[in-house]
Formats: C-alpha cells, structure tokens, sequence
C-alpha cells in the first residue's frame, strides 16, 4: 500500500497500476482507520480540494460500520458537503464529490445511503 500523496508521484513515473488501492492522505502514511483510497477517488480528491481530516475520517469509518452492520456491500455515504461512493466489504473510498460536483448526479450500483454521523 502506498499513500494517495506517494502514489502521484509513482503514477506519474508509471511505478503503480491504475486499479491499485491507496491509503488516505495522512502525514504518516497510514491513516490509522483501515479505509483505502482508489487511485480514482485519491484523483478526485486531490482535484477538488477535499478535506478529509482525522475528524471527517473517524467519522467515515463509524459510517462504514453502520453499513456493515446492516449488510450493505456499496453505499452512498454522505459526509456534510461530501458524496462518497464506497464498497463496504473492500473498506475502499471508489470516489468521492463534494456539493457542487454532484449536482445533477445520479448515483447506481448502491444498496444503502448513509447519512455520517457527527
């Protein structure tokens, strides 16, 4: 595994493959809640300007709980202004969007909707 930050630099010099996961932006290169990052969602992110600290990552992942404790296998979770599409069994953040870019979006392939709580 390598971080979202790492890995722009090994993409850029074809050191990974596109369908890799990757960490969470974090300063120690392990973001400490078991949650990864596809290389498209780590695209996303870093695209947009998303902030995803330790409080919005603490609470993804109680988020991430509540959808496998009741079954879910893809979810919608929604984050106070950030959308994210993740598989619940991989614990793999698939991309993420905040307000602006999901307008007009339609979400497929999810079986659950998850409302982050703070």
């Amino acid at each position: 595994m390598v971080d979202a930050l790492d890995s722009m630099r090994l993409a850029a010099a074809g050191g990974i493959p596109a369908d890799a996961p990757l960490r969470a932006p974090s300063s120690g290169g392990d973001n400490g809640f078991g949650i990864l990052f596809s290389k498209h969602a780590a695209k996303r992110i870093e695209q947009r300007g998303l902030d995803l600290g330790d409080d919005r990552m603490a609470r993804l992942d109680k988020a991430m709980g509540q959808a496998q404790a009741k079954g879910s296998k893809d979810s919608l979770i929604l984050l106070d202004d950030l959308a994210l599409v993740v598989s619940v069994q991989n614990r793999t953040v698939v991309t993420a969007m905040d307000e602006e870019s999901s307008k007009e979006h339609v979400f497929t392939n999810i079986d659950s909707v998850v409302i982050a709580p703070k």
